[in-house]
């Protein structure tokens, strides 16, 4: 069955982010992910990561003020010079705790800003960002998030991001597939991970509606994670969902439906 990493950005806030880490082991994962390091000196989380034999799996690229409400600033033409900083600053991050890829979040289309004007922008940070992240052996990545959480996120359907991934036309890019932004935004979940599963490096979970643990709500993770197992997916599957109480008292999905962390 697929592997599933834990999301310390959603799980085990019953923690400080660096306590985390014990919590995880204990609780049976083998990886974890989460949004940002860099409010934490890359030396502590890599002590985290030997401490309790974790692989760090995946992050975001610096995404923006998040405490302000911005979602990533990959679409916003006035800030091509921070995304690229950022890229530099992700690389290092990356390089000290092993991590193998990162997402480039596109973000709300900012005031004033075009359709166009987005797609423009984040088709040349994402050429920029592939060939830096290539270089250092790390996969770039960019995630479609629906638009009922986050209003006018610029990326926000399978379609726009195969079209888009295609047009930066990198062999270092890949799609960041959320089974449950994509539920929301479109359905057919099954066959549109079968079709672009040479497209897809990372894929993510929650449970609709609420966002909650897998077998929460209206998906068929029984079936989709036999699916995904039968299809050769060979990559982690993120869990980043919202609790519905305490992280350690509904992790008994995995065991239900066969899951091996």
């Amino acid at each position: 069955m697929p592997k599933i990493c834990a999301n310390l950005s959603m799980l085990f806030n019953e923690y400080d982010f660096l306590d985390k880490f014990e919590r995880v082991s204990i609780a049976g994962f083998k990886g974890v992910e989460y949004l940002f390091p860099y409010d934490f000196s890359a030396s502590d989380i890599r002590e985290r990561l030997d401490q309790f034999e974790l692989e760090q799996v995946l992050f975001n690229l610096p995404a923006g003020d998040w405490g302000a409400g911005e979602r990533g600033i990959s679409c916003h033409p006035g800030r091509v010079s921070e995304f690229r900083e950022g890229v530099d600053k992700a690389i290092e991050y990356a390089g000290a705790l092993n991590c193998k890829q990162c997402n480039a979040l596109a973000g709300i289309v900012p005031d004033g800003v075009s359709q166009q004007q987005a797609h423009e922008t984040f088709v040349e940070n994402l050429r920029f960002a592939a060939e830096k992240l290539q270089a250092a052996n790390i996969k770039l990545l960019a995630e479609a998030i629906n638009t009922y959480d986050i209003p006018g996120f610029f990326l926000n359907n399978t379609k726009q991001a195969i079209s888009l991934l295609d047009e930066v036309d990198s062999d270092n890019v890949y799609f960041q597939y959320d089974i449950y932004h994509m539920q929301r935004m479109e359905g057919e979940l099954a066959a549109t991970i079968e079709k672009y599963l040479n497209r897809i490096a990372h894929l993510q979970l929650a449970d609709n509606p609420g966002r909650h643990e897998p077998g929460s709500g209206e998906i068929n993770y029984h079936f989709l994670f036999e699916f995904i197992d039968s299809i050769g997916y060979g990559g982690w599957i993120g869990a980043e969902y919202i609790p519905a109480a305490h992280t350690e008292d509904g992790l008994g999905w995995m065991k239900q439906h066969g899951i091996q962390t």
